[in-house]
């Protein structure tokens, strides 16, 4: 993580290892930790997300995994997936 004080607890409640980067002195990056991707991956569900002017609390994980979806393969052509994929498992 950054080094948000926020964050100083996090060992206390069970996370073995918690490594930082410190933004404040340039450092987005160290040999044990880097965080861009996942601030990559929030920015881009923060983006996708706003465009529904809310979701539900009872659907969020849904719309959730649909963003961490899009996010890891951002790359391919999606309808040429969603084809292949509806081939495979038809309705």
């Amino acid at each position: 993580s950054d080094s948000w004080r926020g964050y100083n607890g996090l060992v206390d409640i069970g996370y073995p290892k918690h490594f930082r980067v410190n933004h404040s002195a340039d450092e987005f990056a160290t040999k044990d930790s880097n965080i861009n991707g996942i601030e990559s991956f929030w920015s881009y569900a923060k983006r996708r997300l706003q465009k529904f002017n809310g979701v539900k609390k009872d659907t969020f994980n849904l719309h959730l995994k649909e963003c961490e979806y899009r996010f890891n393969h951002r790359d391919e052509n999606l309808y040429r997936t969603l084809l292949t994929l509806l081939k495979k498992y038809p309705l």
